[in-house]
């Protein structure tokens, strides 16, 4: 007598093609606004940003990453109410080697945004970690 094996190999290239297909592509490397349209970065060092000025389109969003040995708390401007842009306000405090993004920066604007630790408004306070986020 025979003994009949199931024969499951058939099922088997659908299987693959559909996980093939539904596999998590790779995210973008860069923060990314509507249709793609690339956000920008702003690095945190000792010696303060590299970049005090950035431009985003409407929608994008800004990451910050502290590359600093202390950390840093960036908000919006002014000190201290911290309501120009509240969307930079998400960002917040940063430990050495974090990152986080802006909320969606939505209107057209420029505002400012500071280490509200080290704001350059009060009496000792530096201008290493201020800069503007241009949205247009």
């Amino acid at each position: 007598m025979t003994r009949h094996q199931p024969r499951v190999g058939w099922l088997l290239v659908p299987a693959i093609a559909l996980l093939g297909a539904c596999g998590g592509g790779s995210s973008p490397s860069s923060p990314s606004g509507p249709s793609g349209s690339p956000g920008a970065t702003v690095t945190i060092t000792s010696a303060g940003l590299s970049a005090t000025q950035v431009t985003v389109a409407p929608g994008s969003r800004v990451t910050f990453v502290n590359n600093d040995t202390h950390s840093h708390n960036m908000t919006s401007d002014p000190h201290p109410a911290h309501d120009e842009c509240p969307e930079i306000n998400t960002v917040g405090l940063l430990q050495p080697g974090e990152r986080r993004e802006t909320a969606n920066l939505i209107t057209v604007r420029t505002c400012g945004f500071h280490d509200h630790d080290d704001p350059p408004l009060v009496a000792g306070g530096s201008n290493k970690w201020t800069g503007r986020i241009t949205v247009r």
